[in-house]
């Protein structure tokens, strides 16, 4: 078994640039000359997608694991870690695609670039089947990203209970976010849906997906115990949210400069988050009709977005969601504080959950 050998295991700068060194290496070998100039095409195109990610899912992996009392950076963890921003990979293009999204990360987004390759390769084609063909072309992208998920995953040699418990909790971990996708789908243009029902959508497709499961992976594959699994759920939930509030925040409030993606999109889309679900719930009649008119507008401006955000402050909303976040950020340290974890993983764990909690992109 090999080792990556680091002063501090735990520390985020060299966990990411090993988890990139994993993932660089993979898509290289996968546009290798003999395997024909299409799979060259698209793993280059994978590559290019994840520059610029935050590898959080790797990041809590990794702590995960170390918080069992794993011990140095094995190329088993790695993998594991690595594996996680590939299915990230898988979910975020198909995510870009139900929602329409133009940019990602500050630039256009994987059905775009293939809608205006597309149209460099076919000049006379019209826009819908540019369109289509981005569309498709993004969809199957994402399938190969899911499909070397697997790959990178099933290379790393995990064998035994660990390997069972691992793949026990990779396979919730892929349901849940399935079942978070597709509420969020369902709910999304609702303008009655409740608080509770936006905090269900957030608990199956981010809390669960982003933070309790890449932990438990990491520490499942340390042979952790059940206390230790729970104490990854009993932080992770909480610390899931907020972090999943703090980009619905993000996604009105927040610069495009900084967080990659306009600030017009969630809006447009009419998605249905706790923020418009408080809104609506405080609003005035006035402000409730003008928030039923804009929120879903698919020619949104920018000045009507404004008055989307006025009204959010004005009701409350803003400032509620806010403290939701500081509620469930002290949730999951009141937990950390008791998690049966090692002291150098439960420090990593909270500084990370800070970085979640603050961050501006």
């Amino acid at each position: 078994m090999t080792s990556t050998v680091l002063a501090d295991p735990l520390d985020p700068t060299a966990i990411q640039a090993s988890v990139d060194a994993v993932l660089n290496r993979f898509l290289t070998a996968k546009a290798r000359p003999h395997a024909g100039a299409h799979q060259r095409y698209m793993a280059a195109l994978l590559q290019d997608f994840l520059v610029g990610g935050k590898r959080i899912r790797p990041l809590l992996c990794v702590t995960g694991f170390h918080a069992a009392g794993g011990q140095a950076n094995t190329t088993e963890v790695i993998q594991l870690a690595a594996s996680l921003e590939l299915f990230q990979a898988f979910v975020l293009i198909h995510d870009d695609v139900m929602d329409a999204s133009d940019t990602r990360r500050g630039r256009p987004s994987v059905h775009r670039v293939l809608d205006q390759e597309f149209r460099r390769m076919r000049t006379d084609c019209d826009d819908r089947t540019a369109q289509r063909f981005g569309t498709a072309g993004a969809i199957l992208l994402g399938d190969l990203a899911l499909t070397w998920s697997d790959e990178l995953l099933h290379a790393a040699a995990v064998h035994g209970t660990r390997r069972t418990a691992v793949l026990d909790h990779l396979d919730r971990m892929r349901t849940e976010v399935m079942i978070g996708q597709y509420l969020d789908l369902r709910a999304t243009g609702d303008k009655h849906t409740s608080v509770e029902d936006t905090l269900t959508v957030i608990r199956y497709k981010t809390a669960k997906y982003t933070v309790e499961r890449p932990l438990q992976l990491g520490a499942a594959l340390a042979g952790a115990d059940t206390p230790v699994l729970e104490a990854c759920s009993a932080i992770g939930i909480p610390l899931g949210e907020a972090f999943q509030l703090r980009d619905d925040l993000l996604g009105v409030f927040g610069d495009p400069a900084q967080t990659g993606k306009s600030c017009l999109d969630d809006l447009r889309e009419g998605k249905s988050t706790t923020l418009l679900a408080l809104a609506l719930a405080d609003a005035d009649p006035a402000q409730a009709a003008r928030l039923r008119a804009l929120v879903g507008d698919p020619r949104l401006d920018l000045e009507g977005a404004e008055e989307v955000r006025d009204i959010f402050t004005a009701t409350g909303a803003r400032a509620t969601v806010e403290q939701m976040i500081t509620d469930r950020y002290r949730q999951a340290l009141v937990a950390l504080d008791a998690a049966p974890f090692t002291p150098a993983a439960a420090q990593a764990l909270s500084a990370l959950a800070r970085q979640v909690v603050r961050r501006t992109s």
